[in-house]
């Protein structure tokens, strides 16, 4: 695991205008390259790799690649946690994933907000909200959950969605903005009747 350097993490300046991020964001960006390169069935040089990037980590984590993140120790995913294919997370603050996460091709988890006002922009201005994911979460394919956000236990957000408030538990969402549009129901267990686990 790396060492985190000693500066706030929850409000600062972009890794191209603060030295100290820029080198803690190299550092990630080779091991992610690494790990980019490796065999994708090679899980034991995978899995040594994300022990050393992500701040926290589960049993039987599966980080399908390409994946890319800026500083990797900010992550920690629980037991059980799958992404498929291009997960990108700009985890300048914490992400925090439960267990039995399953996230879909083409996700982008990102903390960061830059200034609105074009001169506090130019000038670099940057903060960091942080990320987390509940237990039994479903991430369709697509879908970019924005700083600051929350999502619940067992809920699922739609291919696309753009998650850009906290989701409660039990629901599924979907759409740009992201909106619940239903609970999750007793009907949901009889859906797939071959699968049926009742």
């Amino acid at each position: 695991m790396s060492e985190k350097p000693e500066v706030p993490l929850n409000c600062f300046f972009c890794g191209s205008y603060n030295p100290v991020y820029e080198e803690e964001i190299k550092k990630a960006k080779d091991k992610c390259y690494k790990y980019n390169q490796l065999s994708p069935n090679d899980r034991e040089a995978q899995n040594k790799i994300l022990s050393e990037l992500l701040g926290g980590m589960g049993s039987s984590v599966t980080i399908t690649p390409p994946f890319w993140c800026d500083y990797g120790y900010n992550i920690t995913v629980g037991d059980f946690f799958y992404s498929n294919h291009n997960l990108i997370i700009t985890d300048g603050a914490k992400v925090s994933f439960g267990d039995n996460v399953f996230v879909a091709p083409n996700c982008c988890f990102t903390t960061a907000e830059h200034a609105i006002d074009p001169e506090l922009r130019k000038r670099g201005v940057e903060v960091a909200k942080p990320i987390n994911i509940g237990n039994n979460v479903w991430i369709g394919a697509g879908a970019t959950v924005l700083a600051g956000v929350s999502i619940g236990d067992n809920t699922v957000i739609g291919a696309g969605s753009v998650v850009t408030k906290s989701i409660p538990d039990n629901v599924v969402a979907v759409g740009v903005p992201c909106r619940i549009i239903r609970k999750i129901s007793e009907e949901d267990r009889t859906r797939y009747p071959m699968f049926n686990i009742n």
